[in-house]
């Protein structure tokens, strides 16, 4: 799954492994899991006048519509919470535990330490893509 700073380091610049992995996108080795917290947070975060970039609100919400088609819908019906050191971030561990994602790729791995106690590893883009190529 993946955190929404990808999609914002995404949004903001060309270059970088963010931005190399969203272009792989739609790609049958992974399918993004997403909540519907989740999509609301990347909505709200790249709509923000620092994110947006010279886009306009439908060109935020085309982007969406086409990485919803090929995404997992996850529903999550519980309300445990990991215990994150930061709070906010359990909701996207939970998501990736119900989903059974292997991964959660983040800039802030820092702010997913512990993930690892329910299987599942918080990676950075540059690391994601590397597995992606060894898949190759």
């Amino acid at each position: 799954m993946l955190d929404t700073c990808i999609l914002v380091s995404a949004a903001r610049s060309r270059h970088g492994a963010s931005n190399a992995l969203m272009a792989l996108l739609p790609d049958q080795r992974i399918q993004p899991a997403v909540s519907i917290p989740l999509f609301v947070e990347y909505r709200a975060t790249l709509l923000r006048d620092e994110n947006l970039g010279g886009r306009t609100e439908k060109d935020v919400d085309d982007f969406l519509d086409y990485f919803l088609s090929f995404s997992h819908l996850q529903e999550i019906h519980y309300r445990w919470r990991p215990a994150l050191a930061d709070p906010d971030d359990d909701f996207v561990l939970a998501l990736a535990v119900a989903a059974s994602c292997r991964y959660i790729v983040t800039h802030n791995l820092r702010d997913f330490r512990g993930a690892e106690r329910w299987s599942v590893e918080p990676i950075a883009p540059g690391t994601m893509l590397k597995h992606l190529e060894a898949l190759m």
